[in-house]
C-alpha cells in the first residue's frame, strides 16, 4: 500500500506521528533480529552489527543482519537445541486428548533417546518453557493418582522425567551466574556453559519468564535454588522500571541494568513476562506476584492503551493497546504484533471480560482479512508490516478462554473460522506450514514445536466441552507454551523461608483469592443476554472492520 496514492486517516487518539518519527535516525540502518525470550523474531531498528555487537547472537552461526529490502527470511529462531524438541514439546497435548497409547509410546521415547549432555547453545527461555515446562507437565500427569485424562501411566515409572527437567534445569543455570544485575545470559551451552563471546542484552520477557517452570520444579524437589534465580531475575527488572511511568523497555543490559530498547508494549520481548507474574501468583500464592502485576496492569492501562473508556459503549475509537517508550508514554510506532494477541486471555484470567472482547475483535478482523495473523501489523497503513505466520497460537489462546468466560457460541465460530483457514492455507504434505507471507499464501518449510504444544491443544479444548480441564473445577493452568499444571496446594508450600526477603515469605494467598484488582468489570457482570447475542455489538464490529480495511 502506497500512503501516498492511498492515504489512511489517522483515528483522532492516533496524533499525528508521521512514519519518519518511527523510522531510525540517519545513523541508523534497519537490522532484523529477534530478542531472545519473546518467542519470536523482533525486528529492531539496530546499529549495523560490528564484531561484537549482539546483532550476531540473534541469528544461527553465519547468518548475518541485513537490511529489509533484501527480503531476508525473518523468521528463524535457532530453538532446536538437537534434543528432540518437537516430541517433548507436543507430550502433554497427547494427553489432553485423552490419547493414552500415544503419550505412553512418546513418553519412553523420551525417556530411552533424549538426552541434555550435548555440546549445543541454546537459548534459556526457550529451552525452559518448551522443554523444562513440557517434562514437568508429563511428569505431573503420569504421577496424578487421579488421572484425569485416562490412564496416562507408565509402567515402572521412576521419576525419569523429572530427572530430565532436573539435569536439563541444572545445565541453565550458569546463565544466572556472573551477571550483576541477576538477569540471566540469553544463551547457554549445555556442555559448557555461557559461551565465552556472549553479549550482556537479553529481553524483558526472556530473562523474566522462568519462574512458573522453575518454581515447579523447586517446589517438586525441595531445593529453593531454581526459583530463587528466578525470582530474582524478575525483582532486578522489576526494580528498573520508568520511576515516571512504572513501565519495562523490552531490551535490557545484564550487567549495567541500562534499558537499550525502551520499547514499552504488550508484543514481542515483554509479552510473557506480564503473563508469568499474575500466572506464578495463580499458581505459588506469594502475594508480592500479584501485588506486581496489579501495579503493572494499571501502568499498562494508563499509558498503553487508546481509544474510548468502555469496550461496548460510548463515542470513540476502539481500544487497542499500542507501543511507547518506557519513559514518557509517549506514542513510538504505529504497528502492533501478533503475539500481543495473547492479552485478551490474560484479561479473561482476571476478569476484565469486557476489555478482552474489544481486543480479541480487532485480532480476529486482521485474521478474516488475511486468513491469519501477520507477524506486525501496521494500523495506520492497515498492512502487514512483517507478513509471515508461524502459527502462532495467541489469538486462539484467547478464543478459547473467552469462550469458557462467556460460554458465547460466537467464540466457537470464531475457532472454526480459525481452523478452516488453517486448513486451507497451511496444510501441507505431512503436517502444517508457517506461511511465509500471509496476502501471497506462500509457505515455509517449517512446523513450530508451539503449533502442537498449544495452537491443536486450544482448538481441540475449544470444541471439547467435556474435557477433564473443563470438569476439573478450575484445577488447571497453562503456561505460557501451553503446558497443562495442576493448581493444587503442593505448589503452595516451600521447604524454604529463603526465596523471599524477610517478612514475604508468609504472604500466602489462598486458592479462593485468586482475584486481582485494577480490572474495569469480571465474569459474573456478563449480562445473560449478551452471551446469546454478538459479544461485541454490530455497530462496534463494524467500527473495527473499518478500521482495518476489511470494510
Amino acid at each position: 500500500r502506497d500512503p501516498k496514492a492511498h492515504p489512511v486517516p489517522l483515528l483522532p487518539w492516533q496524533g499525528h506521528l508521521p512514519l519518519s518519527q518511527a523510522a531510525p535516525s540517519p545513523n541508523v540502518q534497519p537490522g532484523l533480529g529477534h530478542c531472545q525470550g519473546s518467542r519470536a523474531p523482533q525486528l529492531l531498528w539496530a546499529p549495523v552489527p560490528g564484531p561484537a555487537h549482539p546483532a550476531r547472537e540473534q541469528f544461527p552461526v553465519n547468518i548475518q543482519y541485513k537490511p529489509m529490502h533484501l527480503n531476508s527470511n525473518l523468521n528463524i529462531n535457532d530453538v532446536l537445541g538437537n534434543y528432540s524438541l518437537t516430541l517433548i514439546d507436543a507430550l502433554d497435548t497427547l494427553a489432553v486428548m485423552g490419547n493414552s497409547s500415544e503419550f505412553q509410546k512418546a513418553v519412553k521415547l523420551v525417556i530411552d533417546t533424549v538426552s541434555f549432555d550435548k555440546d549445543s547453545t541454546v537459548q534459556v527461555f526457550e529451552a525452559t518453557i518448551r522443554v523444562l515446562g513440557s517434562l514437568l507437565s508429563a511428569h505431573i500427569i503420569i504421577t496424578d493418582t487421579k488421572q484425569p485424562f485416562g490412564d496416562m501411566t507408565i509402567k515402572d515409572y521412576d521419576n525419569e522425567l523429572l530427572h530430565l527437567a532436573h539435569d536439563l534445569a541444572v545445565r541453565l543455570l550458569p546463565a544466572f551466574e556472573n551477571t550483576k544485575t541477576g538477569i540471566p545470559y540469553p544463551r547457554v551451552n549445555l556442555k559448557k556453559g555461557v559461551p565465552p563471546d556472549s553479549h550482556n542484552e537479553t529481553c524483558t520477557a526472556g530473562a523474566g519468564s522462568l519462574l512458573v517452570e522453575f518454581g515447579i520444579l523447586s517446589r517438586l524437589l525441595g531445593d529453593s535454588t531454581f526459583e530463587w534465580v528466578a525470582r530474582r531475575a524478575v525483582k532486578a527488572l522489576w526494580s528498573l522500571r520508568s520511576n515516571n511511568t512504572g513501565l519495562l523497555g523490552n531490551v535490557v543490559n545484564i550487567q549495567t541494568g541500562h534499558w537499550v530498547g525502551k520499547q514499552s508494549g504488550l508484543g514481542a520481548g515483554s509479552d510473557s513476562f506480564y503473563e508469568y507474574l499474575l500466572k506464578s501468583y495463580i499458581l505459588f500464592g506469594e502475594k508480592e506476584d500479584l501485588e506486581m502485576f496489579n501495579s503493572a496492569y494499571q501502568n499498562i492501562q494508563n499509558h498503553l492503551r487508546r481509544g474510548r473508556e468502555a469496550c461496548n459503549e460510548g463515542e470513540g475509537d476502539p481500544p487497542l493497546y499500542v507501543n511507547v517508550n518506557m519513559y514518557t508514554g509517549q506514542l513510538m510506532n504505529t504497528w502492533i504484533d501478533s503475539l500481543q494477541a495473547f492479552f485478551p486471555g490474560l484479561q479473561v484470567l482476571i476478569g476484565d471480560v469486557e476489555d478482552a472482547i474489544c481486543l480479541h475483535a480487532f485480532y480476529y478482523a486482521i485474521w478474516k482479512r488475511y486468513g491469519a495473523l501477520p507477524e506486525r501489523y501496521n494500523w495506520q497503513l492497515q498492512a502487514p508490516d512483517v507478513p509471515f505466520y508461524p502459527l502462532r497460537p495467541e489469538l486462539v489462546e484467547s478464543t478459547y478462554l473467552l469462550y469458557q468466560a462467556t460460554k458465547n457460541p460466537f467464540y466457537l465460530h470464531v475457532g472454526m473460522d480459525i481452523l478452516q483457514s488453517l486448513e486451507k492455507y497451511t496444510k501441507a504434505k505431512c503436517g502444517y506450514a508457517t506461511l511465509h507471507h500471509v496476502v501471497e499464501k506462500t509457505k515455509e518449510d517449517r512446523m513450530e514445536s508451539f503449533f502442537l504444544s498449544e495452537t491443536c491443544k486450544y482448538l481441540y479444548l475449544l470444541f471439547d466441552e467435556e474435557n477433564p480441564v473443563h470438569r476439573s473445577g478450575n484445577k488447571f493452568m497453562f503456561t505460557t507454551e501451553g503446558h497443562v499444571v495442576s493448581v493444587d496446594e503442593r505448589f503452595r508450600s516451600s521447604l524454604w523461608e529463603d526465596i523471599l526477603p524477610a517478612g514475604e515469605g508468609s504472604l500466602k494467598a489462598k486458592p479462593s483469592e485468586l482475584k486481582a484488582a485494577n480490572f474495569s468489570s469480571n465474569c459474573n457482570r456478563v449480562p445473560d443476554e449478551r452471551r446469546y447475542l454478538l459479544p461485541l455489538k454490530s455497530n462496534y464490529m463494524r467500527q473495527i472492520d473499518r478500521m482495518v480495511g476489511l470494510i
